[in-house]
Formats: structure tokens, sequence, C-alpha cells
């Protein structure tokens, strides 16, 4: 979402290729809950206290940057979202799974356990109230599940799944643990390696992370 003209309201809405599915079911699960605002095209660098002409004009640079254009490819954009923090956070909270990269051969498991740093003031944290995972395409692992916080399942399963093809899946926890598909079919004749992402959030600093999973054949 991008708001294109900013002395007119003029907001450039694009559905996600999850909210597209959603939308073609026509069967209701198609409901705008919840939304996000991000400054990917922002460089705050450029605000000047020095200006010449004034307070007035500190933040002109920034004030006139060109507003991406809204797409819904969530690798590329609203990758800086903005979030709620107490006053006088000096720093801003990064979630970190002591890895970019996650490579899993077929069949094998693995354990992450996310670290909030730089939040309420020590150097790392676990959240109290735990994270929640996303698996962008869950066909590649054949479990997923998170263990630590005792909750409902997070938000409609349902909304996992649309006809024919099961996306998505979150999990609620402060560990999570994923176990790579055994499918073979999934490779077709000539891949050697499936990829997906994986994006952790904070549920008490808001803070996210997303890195890429690699499957690869046994």
């Amino acid at each position: 979402m991008a708001i294109l003209n900013p002395t007119t309201v003029t907001v450039d809405a694009v559905l996600t290729t999850k909210g597209r599915e959603l939308l073609a079911r026509n069967d209701g699960s198609f409901q705008i809950t919840q939304f996000s605002l991000a400054d990917d095209e922002i460089d705050y660098t450029l605000y000047n206290p020095s200006h010449p002409s004034g307070s007035a004009f500190y933040g002109e640079a920034i004030e006139n940057m060109p507003v991406i254009q809204a797409f819904p490819n969530d690798t590329q954009i609203m990758r800086y979202k903005l979030v709620t923090l107490p006053r006088g956070t000096s720093r801003m909270p990064v979630i970190s799974l002591g890895s970019t990269l996650i490579t899993l051969k077929q069949g094998a498991s693995l354990t992450i356990t996310p670290q909030t740093l730089n939040y309420l003031g020590a150097t790392s944290t676990f959240e109290a109230n735990g994270y929640v995972a996303t698996i962008s395409d869950i066909r590649l692992l054949s479990s997923f599940t998170g263990t630590g916080i005792t909750s409902t399942t997070v938000g409609d399963p349902s909304l996992n799944t649309t006809t024919g093809a099961v996306l998505s899946k979150s999990a609620l926890g402060t560990s999570f643990t994923m176990t790579g598909t055994t499918v073979n079919t999934l490779f077709g004749t000539s891949l050697t390696t499936l990829a997906t992402t994986i994006t952790v959030i904070g549920r008490d600093s808001g803070a996210r992370i997303t890195i890429p999973i690699n499957i690869t054949k046994a």
C-alpha cells in the first residue's frame, strides 16, 4: 500500500498473492482485519538540522522523495515495517536466528530458537509472549511446530489452505522445529534444491526477520 500524492489522500492498494487466493474463494474468508506501515523508501540520513532555511525545511529532502509503487512481493517491499516502542528507545530491536540461511536435507530436522537483540535494555533476550513464525510454502516441510508458549492456534487454520494447494503455515512459540519433506515428486526430474522462506516476528517487540530455507534432495 502506498500514498501516491501527499496533498491528496489517494491510496494504491495491491493484494498479495495470498490475498488474491482468498478473494477468489468467494466464501467470506477474505477479511481485512489488520494492516502494516513501512518506510522502505525513506533515507533518514537526508534529515538536515543544519538547513539554512530553518527547522521547517529540515525534512524537505525526505518529504520530496518518490514513493515506491505497491506490489505484492513481500520479500522486496515492506521490509522495514514501523513498530511502536517505549519512549526513549535508542536502538531498534532485531531478531537473530543464529543464521542467515537454513539448509535441510530431505527428512532432516532442525530446531531454531529466536532471540531479540537490543530490546528493553538487554543485549539479547527471549520475548515473554514468544514469536510467530511463518513458513511461506509448507509443502516443503513434512512437519513444522512451535513450542514454549501455551496458546490457541495462530490465526484461522482454514485460511492456510486454498482449493488444491496448501500454502503458508504459522506457529507460535519460543522455539520452532522443522523437518524437510521426503516427497521426491516436488523436485521434478531436474531440481536438486527447493526454496522457501521463514518469517519470525516478535510478539512483544514487533521486530521481524525473514531468511531463506533450502531443502536439498537426498
